[in-house]
């Protein structure tokens, strides 16, 4: 199948646009998904540089009629692992498969909703895609196979960072290594997020945790890590969120305080998020004013970081 988709400053209080094109991969796939998904793949825009045959709408709906079950997951991860791609508001917007050979992982991908092209939602795709290729399936490389006529496919892979590995006149294969993600992941060169701050110490003892832990936030806590600045506990800005720090937060419009610990302090009913939870690996690294968008139990949530409001290494408790 061929794709078809179209300076820290210590003190600086930072307002995030949220215009910023958001998407994020659910591995679960329900009838209402399928259906959608049918939809899409009988609109020839999109299916016009696939290489699954013409009637792979047809052959989904047969499958789907075979069997009355709500999750279909089952159905769309023979060979790979299939993902949809929401939106900031989630609605499902398009798909990504990744099917693994040994330690080679090929990537495909649609944004299927044609409302929403011109968005720049392929290349937030693509990301996130190459997010579950390395860091969760552990893949050395990542391969994209586009028709040289999908202009679009062309340009999302080329800026983010994919090389052209060869080509015939009817398919171009692009390649990204693990090693070079990771390189331009520390570079700030493959993710337009906010910039976080860890500390030396946090970050060792993190990097411990995610080699015990497994589950899709150790993998948004892996990249967290992987992409943050690494800086001097005694240099860190006092407004940073780091480990065993308390914040006052608010998720979309509802404030709460809550303190970022480590997996065996953790209290939700207290207000002590893990960091190892979706709230707590959120927020670990950000400023005072920073607001970003975050998948929470199963939907998209605004978080803003109003005030940190104790800090360890501010208050000279560099022991925690």
């Amino acid at each position: 199948m061929v794709i078809a988709m179209t300076g820290f400053h210590p003190l600086q209080i930072r307002v995030v646009k949220m215009n910023k094109p958001f998407i994020s991969l659910c591995p679960e796939v329900t009838r209402a998904h399928a259906l959608t998904l049918m939809d899409w793949l009988e609109d020839e825009r999109v299916t016009c540089y696939l290489s699954d045959s013409r009637d792979v709408s047809r052959t989904l709906e047969h499958a789907i009629d075979r069997t009355q079950l709500p999750i279909l997951t089952h159905l769309f991860n023979r060979g790979g692992r299939f993902f949809m791609a929401y939106d900031r508001y989630d609605d499902p917007v398009g798909f990504v498969r990744l099917i693994k050979t040994g330690s080679e992982c090929e990537i495909v991908l649609a944004i299927g909703d044609s409302e929403k092209w011109g968005r720049n939602l392929g290349a937030r795709t693509i990301r996130e895609g190459m997010k579950m290729a390395f860091l969760d399936m552990r893949a050395k490389k990542l391969i994209a196979k586009i028709h040289p006529d999908n202009a679009r496919s062309l340009k999302a892979f080329l800026r983010s960072g994919f090389k052209l590995e060869s080509e015939t006149p009817t398919l171009k294969s692009f390649s990204m290594t693990a090693g070079r993600y990771l390189k331009l992941l520390r570079e700030g060169a493959v993710d337009d997020a906010t910039r976080i701050y860890i500390t030396e110490i946090d970050k060792a003892r993190l990097e411990s945790l995610i080699a015990l832990e497994q589950g899709p936030v150790v993998v948004e806590l892996e990249h967290e890590l992987e992409r943050a600045v690494v800086v001097n506990p005694q240099q860190v800005a006092s407004n940073v969120v780091t480990m065993n720090s308390r914040a006052l937060l608010q998720l979309d419009g509802e404030e709460m305080e809550v303190a970022l610990v480590y997996p065996e302090d953790a209290d939700s009913d207290a207000g002590k998020y893990s960091v190892s939870s979706d709230i707590g690996a959120a927020i670990l690294g950000y400023q005072e004013g920073d607001a970003i968008n975050w998948r929470i139990s199963d939907r998209t949530r605004r978080i803003e970081i109003r005030k940190v409001l104790y800090q360890p290494e501010a208050a000279g408790d560099f022991h925690l």
